[in-house]
This record gives C-alpha cells, structure tokens and sequence, in this order.
C-alpha cells in the first residue's frame, strides 16, 4: 500500500494496482481508514455468538477420549446422531484454531530422522564400488556390457570387464580376480553396488562372504546412492572419442584398454586435488 501511495505524477491508480495484484477497493478502504481513524470502529459481536462458557463447553467436548483424535467434520457428526448440537463444524475449527490445535489430531507413529547413507574411506582399497552400464553395438537393441569396479578413495579402477551378457558369474570372476591383484585380506574391504540382479545374486553373496568382503547397496528407487561409479561412466560416455556404437566386442574392449589407461594414469580428477587415481592409489 505504501508503494502505491508514493506513486510518481505520472502513474494512475489502476495500472499500479494491477502490477501489484491489489484490488482498488482495497486500496480505497485501507486510504480512507488512515485518514478517518475516529470513523473505525471494531467489528460488532454476532449476536448468536457462542459466550466464553459455551466455547469452553465445546472445547471440552472435543478433548474427550473418543474425540481427541477425531477431526471436527466426525465429532460434528457423532454429535448429531447423539441429537446434541452445541455449534457448527466451522466454529468447531475456530475454537481449536484460537487454542493453537489446528493440525494432525491422529495417533501417528513418528519416524526416527533417517540420514542418507554415505560411503567413506579413508585410504585405498577400503571401499569399492562397483557396476555395470550398456555399450551400443552395431545393431539397434544390441548391447555389450561392460564392467568396472572403482576405489572410491583414490578413483582408481582395480578392475574392469567388457562382455556380451549381463552375468552374475562373470561379475563374481571379476571380482576375485580384483581381490587378488589388490591383495584385499578378510575385514578389509567394503563393496558398494546399486541393486541390480548381478549385484544382488546369491553367487556373488557367497563369494564375498568366502572372502570376508563387507558388501553393501543403494536404497531401493534411489539413483544417486553410488554416485562414484555413475560419475565415471559419464566422464568414459563423454570423452570426445566416444563412438555412437561399437562395431564388435573387440572394439569395445580396445576402447577401454585406452580409456582405463588413460583414466589411471593420466586424468588428473577435481575430486583428488587433480592428481591422478595411480598418484593416489
């Protein structure tokens, strides 16, 4: 209101207020109550409104036992077939609205805070994670699969396979073949994946539980539960040397040969200070 009472010689009323969302009644109304205060007087009292003691009265109705969960629109109605009328279902709402108790009148079970679970590691080769994204081959709906298992602390690949099927036995070879060549001893090693069918096999389950690996997954219908493996895959998909389509598996695989080497050994990562996953691992 201060706005439009400060407008310039140049502006009208209507075209401010229809900027502003105001209606010119209200403007009027609230102009002519700042300049006649003796003329405003305070809203009379119904003459049929409940007194102090009949408020109190309803107010002690709804706190009963077999009200105190019920919302007003259900007391209303078990009042009426009582044949007992002490107000309407809106005052009701008023009566609890002045008392502050507006809100969830139910019994409801009260959640624990749950907080988002997070991977952490503190050197290498305490956390992996790992997972599995398509490769366009040269026939539409025709994919390789390929593989990589990640360590989160340093980004470095420990391992990494590129095949023509999704399969929970070539992931379980993957993987003890990358415990091996990292040296990973019992109680070592935890290994994240999201919960696809190959990471959640029972092969896979018996093998890590065969080497003491701690294994764990993402929340169900959460996608951004392994963010470092989906991190990776974006920076493979969007090196500019990635084809559109891979004319066999052994193209594909010559392709990862350059890019997990180059990953390794010469991509110097935001997330490590850009020094390289080797330099860290």
């Amino acid at each position: 209101m201060d706005t439009i009472a400060a407008h310039g010689p140049g502006l009208g009323v209507a075209p401010l207020c229809r900027a502003l969302d105001v209606p010119r009644a209200t403007l009027y109304r609230v102009r002519h109550r700042e300049q006649n205060p003796a003329q405003s007087r305070p809203r009379p009292k119904p003459a049929r409104a409940l007194s102090a003691d009949e408020r109190r009265e309803v107010l002690d109705v709804l706190h009963e036992p077999r009200f105190v969960d019920q919302p007003p629109a259900q007391v209303y109605a078990a009042l009426l077939d009582e044949e007992r009328y002490l107000c309407s279902e809106r005052t009701m709402y008023r009566i609890l609205d002045a008392e502050g108790e507006v809100r969830e009148r139910r019994n409801q079970l009260e959640h624990p805070p749950y907080a988002k679970p997070e991977l952490l590691a503190t050197g290498p080769n305490e956390v992996w994670s790992w997972d599995i994204t398509k490769l366009k081959g040269p026939v539409t709906w025709t994919y390789f699969y390929l593989y990589v298992i990640l360590d989160i602390f340093s980004r470095y690949t420990v391992g990494w396979m590129v095949a023509a099927c999704e399969s929970a036995a070539l992931a379980r070879r993957l993987i003890a073949e990358s415990c091996a060549k990292q040296e990973i001893v019992r109680e070592q090693l935890t290994l994240h994946a999201d919960r696809g069918s190959s990471m959640r096999s029972k092969c896979v389950a018996q093998l890590l539980g065969d080497l003491g690996v701690t294994k764990t997954h993402s929340r169900p219908h959460v996608s951004n539960d392994n963010p470092f493996s989906e991190s990776q895959f974006k920076t493979l998909k969007y090196r500019p040397e990635f084809p559109a389509c891979f004319g066999c598996i052994q193209d594909a695989r010559a392709f990862c040969v350059d890019f997990f080497a180059w990953y390794n050994t010469q991509h110097h990562h935001s997330a490590l200070g850009w020094l390289t996953p080797e330099d860290i691992h």
